[in-house]
């Protein structure tokens, strides 16, 4: 498998390129401090990296990634990403922020969080910053580090984090929502859509009752016949709109088997039946079966 950094806990990933542990819940990196190695995250946190520069060669939920220059990355629990360790030092230049989903439980924000679909793998694009909403978010971050620094773990210090959190998070919808206006082509609005609804149909859990989705489900979500979504999809990324499904299903599943997940717990939990039946998809689209897969990283 590949070398994989567990962070169960925003200090995991703190101490792991040497910054300091500054509070149980949230970790603050200042990656012009520090001289940073490279690392494949398996999240089991929240995360916002805000960058001026990012690596080459990132990955995120398993596919090639590439951010621009002034941009954010937002994670969440369950996902993974990065670039695997080699023992290079990478050029960084920004911040990260990580915090602990007990953090939010139970708060105002926790309930929120689900609306801010930047956390999202497949539906959106980097946050891509104005000049002065860098200047903006990044001294909300210095602000919070100066907080952490001068101030002992306590309720009080809490809700200063949560309305740090809260206001950069804003700032972050913000940016997500302009970028969602930007005027598109058809076919590139219909896939925003699929992608929204592929996602939401594995975050709800769709195919623990109904299975792997089909194209016919989708078309018909979006009011189209199956025949004409099947062309759009086409146009938009030169291949058919079921070997995307599979795609998205195989990604998914990498995510899964890194994670540690069994073959077979892994169909099982995409809404397989049988785990051949995932096991002859997964090999049609990487060309290599699950086992040969884990084998070789």
């Amino acid at each position: 498998m590949k070398k994989i950094l567990k962070v169960s806990n925003p200090n995991d990933y703190a101490e792991f390129v040497g910054a300091p542990v500054l509070h149980p819940l949230v970790s603050i990196v200042h990656y012009d401090e520090l001289k940073i190695r490279s690392s494949l995250n398996n999240y089991g946190v929240y995360g916002l990296f805000i960058q001026l520069e990012f690596p080459e060669d990132l990955s995120y939920g398993m596919r090639p990634y590439k951010a621009e220059k002034g941009s954010i990355i937002a994670v969440a629990p369950g996902q993974i990403g990065g670039r695997e360790d080699d023992g290079s030092i990478l050029s960084f230049s920004g911040w990260a922020l990580l915090w602990s989903p007990e953090l939010i439980h139970d708060t105002d924000l926790g309930d929120k969080i689900k609306d801010f679909h930047y956390f999202s793998y497949f539906a959106t694009d980097p946050l891509k910053m104005t000049e002065t909403e860098w200047e903006h978010i990044t001294h909300l971050v210095e602000q919070l580090r100066a907080e952490l620094f001068r101030n002992d773990d306590s309720p009080s210090l809490r809700a200063v984090i949560l309305g740090y959190l809260r206001l950069i998070m804003e700032y972050c919808n913000r940016i997500y929502l302009r970028q969602m206006e930007v005027p598109q082509s058809k076919d590139r609005d219909i896939l925003k859509k699929f992608n929204y609804l592929l996602e939401e149909y594995y975050q709800t859990e769709q195919q623990m009752k109904h299975g792997v989705p089909t194209v016919a489900y989708f078309a018909g979500e979006l009011a189209y016949s199956a025949r004409y979504f099947g062309d759009m999809v086409h146009k938009a990324t030169g291949g058919t709109a079921i070997g995307y499904i599979h795609s998205f299903i195989v990604d998914q599943g990498k995510n899964l088997l890194m994670r540690g997940y069994s073959i077979s717990e892994t169909a099982f939990r995409l809404g397989f039946e049988y785990p051949h039946h995932f096991t002859r998809i997964f090999k049609k689209v990487s060309g290599m079966t699950p086992r040969e897969f884990i084998s070789s990283e």
